[in-house]
């Protein structure tokens, strides 16, 4: 998958313990929406793509753990698969990675992954978030 972008208020949300990147439930979604890494806070700023033909709104739960070693955070999630089912997915060119666990600010943004390209999942397709050994890291 593409490298990781972070969103700048990410940095000033960590200071502000408004993520607990260990027990706070990170989830992705798509979007066709280009992100403005200055700009966007949460995920209302930055719109989904419709819901519907196997894409659920809200996202896929990334089922997050985080670990530090040596001065650097690694946070780790499981793969997300979307597969399009009775009509196409998309089209979407962005995996948003937000925490949908705080309330004030809710939904606040993490970071992005840029496909480079639109993409739309006809009947059958999937699409599988490849994190690798980590989804990012703090130093």
């Amino acid at each position: 998958m593409a490298s990781f972008v972070k969103f700048q208020t990410f940095a000033g949300d960590v200071g502000l313990k408004r993520h607990d990147l260990n027990a706070d439930t990170l989830k992705v979604y798509l979007s066709n929406t280009a992100p403005n890494v200055a700009t966007h806070a949460v995920k209302s700023d930055i719109a989904e793509i419709s819901a519907g033909a196997g894409y659920t709104a809200g996202g896929i739960d990334t089922q997050n753990t985080y670990s530090q070693s040596g001065g650097t955070g690694s946070c780790v999630g499981t793969d997300a698969t979307w597969t399009a089912s009775g009509g196409p997915i998309g089209p979407f060119r962005y995996v948003i990675l937000y925490n949908d666990t705080p309330t004030s600010p809710a939904d606040p943004l993490i970071g992005y992954w840029d496909r480079g390209s639109a993409l739309t999942l006809q009947d059958g397709d999937s699409f599988t978030t490849d994190f690798g050994a980590t989804m990012f890291t703090l130093a």
